[in-house]
């Protein structure tokens, strides 16, 4: 699908062949090559998909990511070289989409975004009622997760691995299941990512999150979201 994508890259000869690829797949391409001007061009254009390298002049690509995520939903795919856990955790929590680290192949990259615009094209197209599990409500149309009544700040992709237990609480997933309906079929994104935000999610669910509730694990198999806890209140 054709979009407008912002490229935030600080190496001109790196922006200009991200650039290349991604107009070969017919995206309208903006190129910045600085935090502060990152900001900018997405606060005027308001992308479909923003293309951030972490280490740029300025504004560091995480608070760039960090203030893109506090104002929108639009997808973020973080670059870098940093790429240790500690690192990729960090860039997940800020709200990012997807990781890149380097050196990578500009044709993945490229795959990567198509992967992501397709999931974000279905959900808006979606259009779904709220979705309930116990008092854990999601309202697809305005991205919102309350608990308790109490709202919830959970990063686009967090929300859209909750949104597939919520349809059916109670049903175990495997780590391949959720992969494929939260991500898309991305062979670039590991099942890693699906424990990842799982963790993630646990800590803003569960009042203790290393004796989880309501988002648990089933041994051997994979997840599920209860909808009732076991003296059998809502979870």
């Amino acid at each position: 699908m054709k979009a407008q994508v912002l490229v935030a890259e600080d190496d001109p000869k790196q922006a200009e062949l991200i650039r290349r690829y991604l107009e070969h797949d017919d995206h309208r391409v903006v190129v910045v090559h600085d935090g502060r001007a990152a900001i900018d061009e997405a606060r005027r254009r308001r992308p479909d998909l923003v293309v951030l390298d972490v280490m740029m002049p300025k504004v560091d690509g995480l608070d760039v990511c960090r203030v893109l995520r506090a104002e929108s939903d639009v997808p973020i795919v973080l670059l870098t070289a940093r790429t240790t856990e500690d690192d990729v955790l960090l860039g997940l929590d800020l709200g990012a989409d997807d990781y890149v680290t380097k050196p990578y192949s500009p044709r993945q990259l490229a795959a990567r975004v198509r992967a992501i615009l397709r999931r974000s094209r279905r959900a808006r197209e979606r259009g779904e009622d709220p979705l309930r599990a116990g008092d854990l409500v999601l309202d697809p149309q305005r991205h919102e997760v309350t608990l308790g009544g109490t709202p919830l700040d959970c990063t686009p992709a967090e929300f859209r691995l909750l949104a597939v237990l919520a349809a059916e609480p109670g049903r175990v997933f495997t780590r391949g299941q959720l992969l494929n309906q939260a991500f898309g079929t991305d062979k670039f994104i590991t099942e890693r990512t699906v424990d990842v935000h799982v963790m993630n999610l646990r800590r803003k669910l569960e009042p203790d999150p290393r004796r989880p509730l309501r988002l648990l694990t089933v041994y051997g198999v994979g997840y599920k979201l209860q909808d009732t806890v076991a003296d059998g209140t809502p979870a």
